[in-house]
């Protein structure tokens, strides 16, 4: 398969996705396809639950309004230069333009092709306080309004004490 057709059938099935009422709501919301589109990429690549992709959004617009950093890590492994599965600490800090933790606002561009699910939850997040999620790692997420709450979950989803065999 050549580039060429990869470019056209991509093409060919946003202009399917993309119905009159999705482009009137982009306008609604003051986005352009280019920052939609940027978002839903960024949805796509955060989760793979269906049911999440609303509530995904509405943390990303709430910090979007906000002027909050994203902090989106699949921004992050997008814009490194190599990465191999574990996302660290120092790769917070690399200075990229698609580095989210770093940057206020959306990343220049999509780092994926996003699905129908994701371009309309862009455009359709679900009302909400939440500002802040982190993996449940069994491809859920635990959603918090405040950041006590987020630093709650993460110690219970991220920062497990480790099991110590007697």
């Amino acid at each position: 398969v050549e580039t060429k057709e990869v470019i056209r059938t991509m093409v060919e099935g946003l202009g399917q996705v993309l119905t009159p009422e999705l482009l009137a709501r982009a306008r609604d919301l003051n986005m352009t396809l280019h920052q939609v589109l940027t978002l839903a990429s960024v949805i796509e690549k955060e989760t793979g639950s269906e049911g999440e992709r609303e509530l995904i959004s509405a943390v990303f617009h709430n910090r979007l309004r906000r002027r909050i950093p994203l902090q989106s890590d699949p921004t992050v492994i997008y814009g490194l230069a190599s990465f191999d599965g574990n996302l660290r600490k120092r790769d917070l800090a690399v200075p990229s333009p698609y580095n989210t933790y770093r940057v206020t606002g959306l990343p220049p561009g999509p780092i994926a092709n996003p699905g129908a699910g994701s371009i309309r939850a862009a455009l359709y997040p679900i009302p909400t306080t939440y500002l802040y999620f982190v993996s449940r790692n069994d491809g859920t997420h635990a959603f918090s309004s405040t950041l006590a709450e987020h630093n709650r979950a993460v110690d219970k989803y991220q920062r497990r004490p480790v099991r110590r065999l007697s």
